[in-house]
């Protein structure tokens, strides 16, 4: 790391730890539902460092150590049994956990539905038995986004997009999931209280140690995959860092509660950083860690969106016999060359929402420093496997009819 990047972390960790004293200290037994992955684990130190006690649930340990004040169990979401266990003594539930948000799981459609769908209905039905009167949902823009412009849109003019017309099962169901825990915000708890529920919307989640996004990238950056840029240069898309993520679900569960009026209850949230941004020049700092060179040959977003149907489609082929990642999704190229960005007047006006300012080349930079070094040989497979696949599929993306593409995008500007 550069002379210049340490200072730039420290303050950057600085800016965290005062935030997270900036939070009074308060009294709470929270569940953490999807607490073995970064934003739940994240979630669950923080509510820690205030004086929370805190249950992280999910079906994997944490990479990172469990710090005192937090304890892990090994729970599937899927299994009601283990859930009641897990909440027995909680008095508020932060639902994290999913499946399906990016690449191959997009696909599995089977264990998107029974995570998002099943395990949210399990989840109320705990927090009724159990007499839990908060619960805090993580749910997706991609709720309201299906491949229309949004340029700033807010919480109250922007309506579910149809989900028979949403590309991807997980944006289906975190919308039926969101829908589910709304419904359910105002039911009768079994002792006799009542549940309030509140919804937040976050859009793609960075951060150092982020294992999801920031990898996948890198690897298809190095693997040459992304020498071309597609989409018009002007489309925009919110992001937000980890501690921001953290700061808004801390707040939106103090706005559950009487000393504050319920405000939040039955309520939803879009929360981001606050910025919006290209992706492809968000994406500088990555690319010149790695020593690759932005990307300047420029192709048809129909051509990447025929590609990515193939994709698809060859994955469900091939899966009985192997797991072939796609490059990209249909989602993810919508996601890319399609402007969505959101307001968060609402989660500052409400909740107190004031997200701090981070810069994505820290969370690179801790990449760069402690990713595993693959070996030449991985490195000359993993490139030839992947250049004759994307090879493969585009030019069979040739032969497509292009008019059934292009009738797809038109009938999003209508």
């Amino acid at each position: 790391m550069s002379g210049a990047a340490a200072p730039d972390r420290r303050m950057s960790e600085f800016k965290q730890s005062k935030n997270a004293r900036a939070h009074h200290q308060i009294s709470m037994r929270a569940v953490v539902t999807g607490g073995g992955g970064y934003c739940g684990y994240k979630l669950g130190c923080a509510l820690a460092n205030i004086g929370a006690s805190v249950v992280l649930c999910d079906i994997h340990k944490p990479l990172w150590m469990i710090p005192n004040g937090v304890v892990w169990i090994q729970t599937d979401i899927r299994d009601y049994s283990a859930i009641l266990a897990a909440f027995q003594g909680a008095d508020c539930v932060f639902h994290v956990a999913s499946y399906g948000m990016s690449g191959t799981e997009q696909l599995h459609k089977k264990e998107i539905e029974t995570v998002n769908i099943n395990g949210t209905r399990f989840i109320l039905n705990a927090c009724k038995q159990q007499d839990i009167p908060r619960l805090v949902y993580t749910s997706s823009v991609n709720v309201v986004f299906g491949g229309l412009p949004i340029e700033d849109g807010d919480e109250e003019s922007l309506q579910y997009f149809p989900i028979d017309k949403l590309v991807d099962h997980y944006s289906r169901t975190k919308s039926i999931a969101e829908q589910m825990v709304l419904a359910a915000n105002g039911s009768s708890l079994a002792g006799g209280g009542i549940l309030h529920t509140c919804v937040l919307r976050p859009p793609g989640i960075y951060g150092p140690e982020e294992q999801r996004h920031l990898p996948r990238l890198a690897k298809i950056i190095e693997r040459r995959l992304l020498s071309f840029k597609f989409a018009d240069p002007s489309v925009q898309m919110n992001w937000i860092h980890v501690e921001n993520f953290v700061q808004a679900h801390i707040l939106a569960a103090d706005a559950l509660t009487p000393e504050k009026n319920f405000r939040a209850s039955g309520q939803v949230y879009f929360i981001h950083d606050g910025e919006k941004s290209n992706l492809f020049e968000w994406l500088t700092p990555l690319f010149e860690r790695l020593g690759c060179s932005k990307p300047w040959i420029r192709i048809p977003t129909c051509l990447v969106y025929a590609s990515a149907t193939l994709m698809e489609h060859l994955h469900s082929l091939l899966r009985p016999i192997v797991d072939l990642p796609p490059l990209l999704t249909r989602n993810e190229v919508m996601n890319i060359s399609v402007t969505h960005t959101f307001k968060i007047d609402k989660a500052r006006a409400q909740l107190g929402y004031r997200p701090l300012k981070y810069d994505f080349a820290d969370s690179v930079d801790h990449y760069m420093e402690s990713r595993p070094q693959p070996s030449n040989y991985q490195v000359f497979f993993n490139i030839l496997l992947t250049f004759t696949i994307t090879l493969i599929l585009f030019f069979l993306s040739l032969k497509l009819d292009s008019l059934s593409v292009l009738h797809f995008f038109k009938e999003r500007r209508h």
